[in-house]
């Protein structure tokens, strides 16, 4: 695997033109952050496999032991001949194994291969509400030949000024996701409002509230299909509010990204909602990456 440059992630040295604008080097350590990101130990790159658990013990794909599930725990029965050990603790798996997971939680079960046994992790995910297994193997050639997502050039004019107007409560809205299987809800928490350059009209993207009151919006624009993937997402800080109670932030679309789906076809990543597109050609940001 090649090593992003540590100043922009993209192998290359900072620009000059980066020395000197202070929005473009910021972008360009947030590439750096994002690629480190992307390029660490049994990450999104190193998905191999997504296998859903049956009511009888079974073999399964690329993982020792017999796997199953009654439909509130999963189960893994494995010999210490096996090789696998729990991730959290290096012991053994001698016998029966049991773990329980809410909807949408994953646990980073246990561990087999290579020389010092943790070439493979198995995840233990549980997606509508049924168990699933997802491998992770460090030897995945998306992992071992990754050198960077490919982007737009930065684009300062795509770094907007955007009205935020919150919902009197948050609305669930169904949506799918990468997996057919496996259906999702978006939290619609209010609305981005904003234009953009060369456009006639004003836009709104549905946004979910994350951690310490940040908003994602997931979004469709014109170049989905031809330069990338088929949805793509981008977050902003936490909404600023003025003396009259306005709420606002800057909506950067040099920094929307791919969802770990983009790069492997065993993700389950949200869709956006019904009326998150946008009817122009965002060239900012991440590019299809690719892999598969």
């Amino acid at each position: 695997m090649t090593t992003p440059d540590p100043e922009t992630g993209t192998g290359s040295k900072p620009t000059p033109d980066a020395v000197q604008n202070p929005q473009l080097a910021r972008w360009q350590r947030f590439r750096n952050s994002r690629n480190t990101a992307l390029a660490s130990e049994h990450g999104w790159l190193t998905l191999t496999s997504f296998q859903w658990l049956e009511g009888e013990p079974a073999a399964v794909e690329l993982a020792p032991g017999l796997w199953s599930t009654d439909g509130t725990a999963a189960f893994l029965t494995a010999a210490a001949s096996d090789g696998l050990t729990l991730v959290e603790t290096g012991e053994p798996v001698d016998g029966t194994i049991s773990a329980v997971l809410a909807d949408e939680e994953s646990l980073m079960w246990v561990q087999y291969g290579g020389d010092d046994g943790r070439q493979v992790v198995v995840e233990l995910a549980m997606r509508a509400d049924k168990y699933a297994i997802r491998t992770r193997d460090s030897q995945s050639p998306a992992f071992t030949e990754f050198d960077g997502v490919p982007t737009f050039d930065f684009r300062p004019d795509l770094v907007i000024e955007a009205r935020f107007a919150p919902y009197p409560e948050p609305v669930d809205v169904p949506i799918g996701t990468a997996n057919p299987l496996v259906d999702g809800v978006h939290r619609s928490v209010g609305e981005l409002v904003f234009r953009l350059p060369g456009a006639d009209h004003e836009f709104h993207l549905q946004a979910e509230e994350e951690k310490l009151g940040a908003l994602t919006v997931t979004f469709h624009d014109e170049t989905n299909g031809e330069s990338t993937d088929e949805w793509r997402k981008v977050s902003t800080a936490r909404p600023r509010v003025d003396s009259l109670g306005n709420r606002s932030v800057v909506l950067d679309f040099n920094r929307a990204i791919n969802y770990p789906s983009a790069f492997t076809p065993y993700g389950t990543c949200p869709m956006p909602v019904r009326n998150n597109s946008l009817d122009v050609k965002i060239e900012a940001g991440e590019k299809e990456p690719g892999l598969f």
